[in-house]
């Protein structure tokens, strides 16, 4: 997960999500239901992505990996910086791209939720005797 395009793929599969630049044209913003949970610097290289993030949850991941610090420009007790130069499992990527996502759709109040819920029964079609669809 270490392109601008596996990202945007990633971030935009997400319900309710959309992609901006209100930064500027290097600062790509990825918001569900119009509130942030990343960004990424589009002219760096290696990429830097910015995740929202559970404050214990940051400072462990700062020590234990080399290429998770606090978040550049961000509320460094809530967001973290990861730079993608291949030293971070997909899999990890992936997971704290979901941990940002759903720590914010859990700070939304219930008429968001609901928004966010029926943009999801939109999206996809019925299913018979799934997942609870709760947040």
């Amino acid at each position: 997960m270490q392109t601008l395009d596996a990202l945007n793929d990633y971030f935009l599969a997400k319900p309710g999500t959309t992609a901006s630049y209100p930064f500027g044209e290097d600062t790509l913003v990825f918001k569900v239901l119009d509130k942030m949970y990343g960004l990424v610097g589009e002219d760096e290289t290696p990429l830097r992505l910015n995740l929202k993030c559970d404050p214990e949850d940051a400072l462990a991941l700062r020590e234990q990996y080399a290429a998770i610090f606090p978040g550049y420009h961000m509320n460094k007790k809530h967001w973290n910086s990861l730079v993608l130069d291949g030293s971070l499992p997909d899999a990890l990527v992936r997971e704290l791209i979901d941990h940002s996502y759903d720590l914010v759709v859990s700070k939304m109040g219930q008429a968001k939720q609901r928004k966010l819920r029926s943009v999801i029964s939109e999206q996809s079609p019925r299913d018979e005797g799934g997942g609870s669809g709760e947040f």
